[in-house]
């Protein structure tokens, strides 16, 4: 449930940013009426983001038990590719995206396209349910689905549209930078378990043949089967018996990536040209 709700909460909360800048913006400058493309934008990325994570589910459901490992094991390695990739370009966007999204809606509106603002929010959104949908699946591969993970999930999304919602109204503010630095941290460390774990997957499958020793065992004192010991599988990636590969794998993509994470707001961008197609007013809103 843990492992869920915080990929929802992160997630939903960059999607719901992503439409209260837009709303906001296109009320500032009085296109209110571009409100309905906006979520049919969203309507259209919660369709197709909900159509691939049915499609993942069958399709590890249809296939040999072997094969499934190996689907399951490079469906985590996947979705850590791309959940480490987000997590880097968010931390980097995140104090220019009002901006960015800002020029796009301008850009659209001045050529009159509707069809432009529509793809807008489903491309902006699209993108963020695409990672959830992925590290969503790679999660209930690495053995924490059920009732309570899609609870978890659910609960995630409806505190993130709460935040939305008020970001929306004016009512709250959240830091982002914080925010997303925190949480996108939190992020890497779940995926550096579910690295770990991928190994696992691919072993089971017969795609790796030898794991390595298993330098420790902590069985007697937090076991894997235990409640304790299922969060903190579910957290940190916590094994009572890991073999080198896992401790490897776990420790050669954390400490990188979070250098990597740490490191790159300090890269400098140019920012985004104002753009003139269509005046905004003289006060600013959000």
């Amino acid at each position: 449930m843990a492992f869920s709700f915080l990929v929802t909460l992160r997630e939903g909360v960059e999607m719901a940013l992503i439409v209260a800048i837009l709303l906001g913006y296109l009320r500032s400058i009085g296109q209110r009426r571009h409100f309905r493309h906006v979520w049919a934008g969203v309507g259209l990325a919660a369709a197709i983001c909900i159509a691939i994570g049915a499609g993942l589910e069958l399709a590890s459901k249809e296939l040999d038990k072997r094969v499934v490992e190996a689907f399951e094991g490079f469906a985590m390695i996947f979705a850590v590719l791309v959940l480490t990739g987000m997590a880097v370009w968010m931390r980097r966007q995140a104090s220019g995206i009002s901006a960015e999204l800002k020029h796009q809606v301008d850009a659209a509106i001045g050529k009159g396209s509707v069809t432009a603002i529509v793809l807008l929010a489903a491309t902006s959104v699209g993108r963020e349910g695409l990672e959830t949908v992925l590290f969503l699946f790679a999660g209930a591969s690495n053995g924490v689905s059920g009732p309570q993970y899609v609870l978890g999930g659910l609960l995630g999304f409806a505190v993130a549209a709460a935040i939305g919602t008020g970001i929306y109204q004016g009512s709250t503010r959240i830091p982002l930078r914080p925010f997303f630095l925190l949480s996108g941290l939190l992020l890497l460390v779940l995926a550096a378990g579910l690295l770990a774990n991928s190994v696992t997957k691919l072993y089971e499958a017969a795609i790796i043949s030898d794991l390595g020793s298993r330098p420790w065992d902590t069985e007697s004192l937090i076991s894997i089967t235990s409640t304790e010991g299922k969060f903190l599988s579910t957290l940190l990636g916590y094994d009572s018996a890991p073999s080198l590969t896992q401790i490897a794998l776990y420790w050669g993509y954390l400490v990188p990536a979070v250098l990597l994470f740490l490191a790159f707001p300090t890269w400098r961008r140019r920012p985004a040209r104002a753009p003139a197609t269509v005046a905004a007013p003289s006060s600013t809103s959000h």
